[in-house]
């Protein structure tokens, strides 16, 4: 049967394939951090607080605003007359504006001792102030995480929203932790907690792992059927 998200013991797996000591904390902090890639490639050494044992995320989203050329008012992308001034709208105006948003996320003392010594080993790239951890570009870290699974020999995964299979990827690592840290807690502190450990704006996103990590659907519907026979 094929899955629909990595279980803990096949990123361990993926893990330990894995033959550079960046590319296994490349794996780690995908997992155990459950951040976008492109969080992950931007964490500098001085990101990280190896006392408080933190590591510190900036998540940069490019929002685009469409407007009316006449009036002003906000578009939508589908808009073909301005609810404001009620013209054909032939051409809107563009805006692209910037968000920098930072949350500090704790990790655990195993990954923080593996950070510590990949920092003491001149592992960072770079001699900028930030001083990347890893200096790669997002396609590279795909094709590490690719590969590692490949060796690992895990299979791809079924879509829970289309059926179709997917390869494995840097997201399906947040996917995982993010499945994971369901499963351990589901309650609504916990639900809430994870958004925040996410970065989601809307606590609808994250719900959907708790629809991919429960079995209250199918309990639901066993329970119904068996109070008939």
């Amino acid at each position: 049967m094929t899955e629909t998200y990595l279980e803990p013991e096949e990123v361990e797996k993926m893990e330990g394939v894995a033959i550079y000591v960046r590319d296994k904390l490349l794996i780690r902090l995908l997992w155990r951090l459950g951040c976008r890639i492109s969080e992950v490639l931007g964490v500098g050494v001085r990101d990280i607080d190896f006392n408080q044992n933190t590591v510190t995320i900036e998540h940069l989203k490019i929002r685009v605003r469409l407007s009316c050329p006449q009036c002003g008012t906000r578009l939508s992308k589908t808009s073909r007359f301005c609810p404001g001034c009620g013209i054909r709208v032939e051409k809107v105006v563009t805006e692209e504006k910037e968000h920098h948003r930072k949350r500090t996320l704790p990790l655990d003392k195993e990954t923080m001792n593996m950070l510590r010594q990949y920092v003491d080993a001149g592992g960072p790239v770079g001699n900028g102030e930030k001083k990347p951890l890893f200096g790669l570009k997002r396609r590279q870290a795909s094709n590490i995480i690719r590969e590692c699974a490949a060796k690992a020999g895990l299979r791809p995964l079924v879509n829970p929203d289309t059926g179709e299979l997917r390869g494995i990827s840097p997201h399906r690592l947040r996917d995982a932790f993010a499945v994971n840290a369901v499963k351990a807690d589901d309650s609504g502190d916990g639900l809430r907690l994870l958004q925040e450990h996410l970065g989601h704006k809307s606590i609808v996103t994250t719900m959907k792992y708790r629809k991919i990590a429960g079995e209250e659907h199918r309990e639901w519907y066993d329970k119904i059927w068996n109070q008939r026979n």
